[in-house]
């Protein structure tokens, strides 16, 4: 397998907003009509935060590679507060097609984590033509009982140990913003609450729903109903003794089931 190619892309979308991204491409497939992996990442992620697991899932599936900062992370533009209540669909009905567009990518398998599942979900269902398939790690569809005192505990820890210099490396002077904006959103009082099991029937493509068994902020649930709501096409993966990211608890189980699972689908 030849070696992936890596570029640095700053895109403007047509508000003006700036997308960092970085784009891997193999040799290979210059050419061919296949689809691209495209990650999304959790609420307080960064592409540094993934470390080397895209180019671990790029030279195992052999597909090319797209990940990118949203809106407020990052290199890409700066967000404001408060955060709409709907944002994860925004994110996936608006932000993700145009981000897909600016990139110049018309056909995606849609890689997401934690907040970034629950983005794909939507893509999925808004663009079932561009959307070959889904992958989630500890996607949500509502805000469970664990998922609060999950929270609860995190603003514990920003509050009284060093978890904001940690977040800090990536985020800078980002940090304290981008927090607030994962954790005052999700423990906010709502008029009406997060349940994005509506945009699940619309979904056509093939999905593979996975979550760590001790997953401190989602319930066994959130895969179930979610394998439910799409259907016949879609499968879940528990993964014993992991947590909320399966890409580096369990990095060679998860890198292995997602490769297997592209391989599947004959792109």
């Amino acid at each position: 397998m030849d070696e992936i190619r890596w570029q640095e892309r700053l895109l403007t979308l047509k508000d003006g907003s700036e997308i960092f991204a970085l784009h891997g491409k193999h040799h290979h497939n210059e050419g061919w009509d296949r689809p691209t992996l495209v990650l999304l990442h959790e609420a307080l992620g960064h592409i540094d935060m993934w470390k080397d697991f895209p180019q671990l899932l790029a030279d195992k599936t052999g597909l090319d590679l797209f990940v990118y900062e949203r809106r407020g992370y990052g290199r890409s533009s700066p967000i404001t507060l408060p955060r709409p209540d709907d944002y994860l669909e925004q994110e996936g009905r608006d932000w993700l097609e145009a981000v897909l567009d600016a990139a110049g990518l018309d056909r995606a398998v849609l890689v997401g984590h934690s907040d970034g599942g629950s983005i794909a979900l939507v893509g999925a269902a808004c663009m079932p033509d561009r959307v070959d398939a889904i992958i989630t790690e500890a996607a949500h569809i509502r805000i469970d009982p664990l998922t609060t005192a999950g929270i609860l505990e995190a603003a514990e820890l920003y509050n009284t140990t060093d978890l904001p210099k940690k977040l800090a490396r990536y985020h800078g002077e980002r940090t304290d913003l981008l927090f607030r904006a994962w954790n005052e959103t999700w423990l906010r009082e709502r008029f009406q609450p997060l349940d994005l099991s509506g945009w699940l029937n619309d979904i056509r493509c093939p999905a593979l729903i996975i979550q760590g068994e001790n997953d401190q902020y989602g319930e066994t649930a959130q895969v179930t109903d979610i394998v439910s709501g799409i259907g016949d096409k879609a499968e879940a993966l528990f993964i014993p003794q992991c947590g909320h990211v399966p890409h580096l608890q369990a990095k060679e189980i998860t890198l292995q089931a997602m490769a297997g699972f592209i391989e599947s689908l004959e792109l």
